[in-house]
């Protein structure tokens, strides 16, 4: 089942997750059999003091990448709002949210997502 009816749920439960990213593109959030992913809030923060670094997420049907967010600058010590509650989006079925920085362990990730299955 790759898209449960959200209207009739069996359960909503909400998770955050935390990832310090690398230069290397990781898969950071994948949908599970037989739920829906309601991705609320993506946020990155850089946590070195004298650089800014680069940050790319891309969402990942499958077949293809595309960007959500494409090589954008986070100032040292600021953070970014990617996705926010007025721009949420759902990930179907094995469906992925990718990301990586242009330096390794500067940039940190929390994304904040519902787990809805039927």
């Amino acid at each position: 089942m790759a898209n449960p009816n959200i209207v009739n749920v069996a359960t909503i439960n909400g998770k955050t997750d935390v990832f310090a990213l690398t230069t290397t593109s990781a898969n950071l959030v994948t949908a599970t059999a037989n739920t829906v992913f309601k991705i609320n809030s993506i946020f990155i923060a850089n946590i070195d003091g004298t650089n800014a670094a680069d940050v790319t997420v891309n969402y990942y049907d499958g077949s293809n990448s595309r960007a959500i967010a494409n090589t954008i600058s986070v100032p040292a010590d600021a953070s970014l709002s990617i996705i926010d509650k007025n721009n949420a989006f759902y990930l179907e079925e094995n469906e992925i949210i990718q990301g990586f920085a242009s330096a390794n362990s500067d940039l940190e990730c929390m994304i904040s997502y519902e787990v809805i299955s039927d």
